[in-house]
């Protein structure tokens, strides 16, 4: 691991602001969580995994200056250090490095991603998750009082979730994640495209991206994109 730099400056306040929203969206999932930081230029990748959803949530931002480091800090202890009101640029401290968990060694892929056809617009997308949760609403009011468990709970969730989009590949969950972490915009206009890499696929937005690995895909290689968010 790198040895990281001591500061952040944004190019503007605004990149803090909405790191600090992604930041405190993953913290309300997994008060504990991590975040992994690679830094390359003036791009800034944050890498997340909000709890439940099976998937790795990334965030980038812009910098002042030109760096390098790559470095695992916590979620909860970066977004304290921004200073989002206080200064121009919103900048703060850089925590120090935590042993993060097992997920921040297995990234998506630098590069090789190819659009993939067969993905709904951002309308059918949110109606294809307003008609699972409702499903799992359903099926979780039927339960009997004896079987209405975590563990039975869980099971619905998981086969509702697990289904794919169309012919695509892409589970619900990934859907799902990227709306609860405000990446969707119920716009027609929205731009929202499925992207693949070798076992990997990524739903990108123009606020972030949702990546996962395909059933029985390997590890993959170590790093990412710093591509629109």
């Amino acid at each position: 691991m790198t040895v990281p730099v001591q500061s952040l400056q944004f190019v503007d306040a605004r990149e803090a602001a909405d790191l600090a929203a992604f930041l405190g969206r993953l913290l309300h999932y997994d008060r504990a969580a991590a975040v992994r930081l690679q830094a390359g230029g003036s791009a800034l990748a944050v890498f997340g995994r909000p709890a439940s959803f099976e998937v790795l949530a990334i965030r980038t931002a812009r910098l002042e200056g030109t760096h390098d480091f790559d470095v695992t800090v916590s979620a909860g202890e970066l977004l304290e250090s921004l200073d989002v009101e206080g200064t121009a640029d919103g900048g703060g401290a850089l925590p120090a490095p935590v042993t993060g968990p097992p997920w921040t060694g297995i990234l998506p892929p630098r590069g090789g991603w190819q659009e993939q056809p067969g993905l709904p617009g951002p309308v059918a997308l949110r109606a294809a998750l307003n008609a699972a949760v409702a499903e799992f609403r359903s099926r979780d009011t039927a339960l009997p009082a004896e079987r209405r468990t975590r563990a039975e709970r869980d099971l619905i969730g998981h086969e509702i979730w697990s289904r794919t989009i169309g012919d695509t590949g892409l589970p619900l969950r990934a859907v799902h994640a990227a709306q609860s972490l405000g990446f969707l915009r119920p716009d027609p206009d929205f731009p929202v495209a499925l992207l693949a890499s070798g076992p990997w696929l990524r739903l990108r937005t123009p606020f972030g991206s949702i990546a996962l690995r395909r059933a029985g895909g390997g590890l993959g290689n170590l790093g990412v994109t710093f591509g629109p968010r």
